[in-house]
C-alpha cells in the first residue's frame, strides 16, 4: 500500500520508519551550525557551506557570532603570528621581511625561497634541520612552473619554512635543543603557548599536532579574534606588534602574490590577515574591529566569500573586497555560477 510522504523535517529511523523528535532541551541532537556559503551553479544552489563566525567591535566586545564561537577550534595556520612572536620572546631578532616570513604560510614563490635559504646561513642552519615535510609550492601557478623546472619537493619550498628555520635559529641562540624544537614540551613551544594564552584570554583547550609538525593549539574562535586585536592594539616594540606590523608591510611575504592575504593587508590600511587550513580566518583592523571564522568542513573555496561579507559587516569598504570575494564555477571553461556568501 502507499507510504504517506515524510514533511523534510521529519526524522526517520535507519528501516525507513518515522523517528519521535528529540524533546526540548535536548543536547543529544545539536542544532547544525549555520550556512557561510552557497555553491549556486547555473542558478541552482548544489551546495552549502556551514560554519561559525564572529565579529568584534572595536571595543573588544562581540558584535556577532554565528554558530558556536565559543568552542575550540585548531586555527592552523592562523596561529602563526602568535608563534612568530614567540620566538621573539625567545630572544631572536627579526625584522622586516624575515620576521613576516616566520609568521608566513608561504606560496613557494622565488623570494620565498630565496630569503628561507638566506636566513637558514645567517643562523648556521642547513634545509636539512627543518623538520618541516618536503613538499610543492603551495601556489598552484607556481607549482606548475617549479615542476617543469625539474625541481621536486623539498623542506625549504614547504609554506611554513620560514617559521620552522625562525623556531631553530632562537633554539641555537638559546642553547635549547635543536633535535625536539617540535615537541610540546619544548621550552620554546611552552612559551608560544603562554602568547598563545595571554593573547586569546583563554586557556589551550588540546594541542596536536600540525600539517608542519609544529604543535597546534586550539583556543575558540572569539579567542581567535582577540588575539590579533591585541596584536594590532599592542605597544610598539612588543613582540606581538613587531610581527603585526612587519606582517602588514611585508604581505607578499606572508602569503603571496597571488593570495587574498597579501591583498587585504596590501589595499586595506592596517588590516592583519592570516588563513589557516581546514577553512580558517583571522583579522584585525587598527581600531580593534577583528573577525574569525572557521568553515565546517574544510573548503578553503569558502574562504574569500565569507571573508568579504564579514569585513562588508564589519564597515569595511574597499575595491579589494569585490576581488576576494570573487569565486566562480566553471563549466567547460566558461563560468557558470559562484560561491556566495548566505549570511
Amino acid at each position: 500500500m502507499p507510504v504517506a510522504p515524510r514533511t523534510p523535517e521529519e526524522p526517520v529511523t535507519p528501516d525507513g520508519a518515522s523517528a519521535a523528535p528529540a524533546p526540548a532541551g535536548d543536547l543529544s541532537s545539536p542544532a547544525a551550525p549555520p550556512v557561510l556559503a552557497e555553491v549556486v551553479r547555473s542558478g541552482f544552489v548544489e551546495g552549502r557551506h556551514r560554519g561559525s563566525l564572529v565579529l568584534l567591535a572595536a571595543d573588544g566586545t562581540v558584535d556577532l557570532a554565528l554558530g558556536d564561537v565559543t568552542a575550540p577550534v585548531f586555527p592552523r595556520s592562523a596561529n602563526k603570528p602568535m608563534q612568530a612572536a614567540g620566538v621573539l620572546r625567545a630572544g631572536l631578532d627579526l625584522s622586516g621581511e624575515r620576521l613576516a616570513l616566520a609568521a608566513a604560510s608561504h606560496s613557494g614563490e622565488i623570494f620565498h625561497r630565496d630569503l628561507v635559504r638566506k636566513m637558514l646561513v645567517e643562523h648556521g642552519l642547513t634545509g636539512d634541520q627543518l623538520q618541516c615535510p618536503p613538499d610543492l609550492p603551495l601556489d598552484a601557478v607556481e607549482a606548475e612552473t617549479y615542476l617543469a623546472s625539474g625541481a621536486v619537493r623539498d623542506r625549504v619550498t614547504m609554506n611554513c619554512s620560514g617559521k620552522h628555520t625562525a623556531m631553530l635559529a632562537v633554539c641555537l641562540r638559546r642553547g635549547w635543543p635543536t633535535e625536539s624544537y617540535l615537541d610540546p614540551g619544548h621550552p620554546l613551544q611552552e612559551l608560544i603557548r603562554t602568547v598563545v594564552e595571554e593573547a586569546s584570554g583563554e586557556q589551550v583547550a588540546a594541542v596536536g599536532t600540525d600539517g608542519c609538525g609544529a604543535p597546534l593549539m586550539a583556543i575558540g574562535l572569539t579567542g581567535l579574534a582577540r588575539a590579533f586585536r591585541h596584536f594590532v592594539l599592542a605597544a610598539p616594540g612588543s613582540a606581538e606588534r613587531r610581527v603585526a606590523d612587519a606582517m602588514r608591510a611585508h604581505p607578499e611575504y606572508v602569503a603571496g602574490t597571488r593570495r587574498p592575504d597579501t591583498w587585504l593587508m596590501r589595499e586595506i590600511p592596517g588590516a592583519l590577515s592570516k588563513m589557516g587550513a581546514e577553512a580558517v580566518q583571522a583579522v584585525a583592523l587598527p581600531d580593534g574591529r577583528a573577525l574569525a571564522f572557521k568553515v565546517d568542513d574544510g573548503a578553503t573555496r569558502a574562504l574569500g566569500p565569507v571573508l568579504a561579507r564579514a569585513l562588508t559587516l564589519l564597515d569595511v569598504t574597499s575595491p579589494v573586497l569585490p576581488k576576494i570575494a570573487r569565486t566562480p564555477l566553471l563549466g567547460a571553461g566558461r563560468e557558470v555560477g559562484e560561491i556566495r556568501a548566505a549570511f
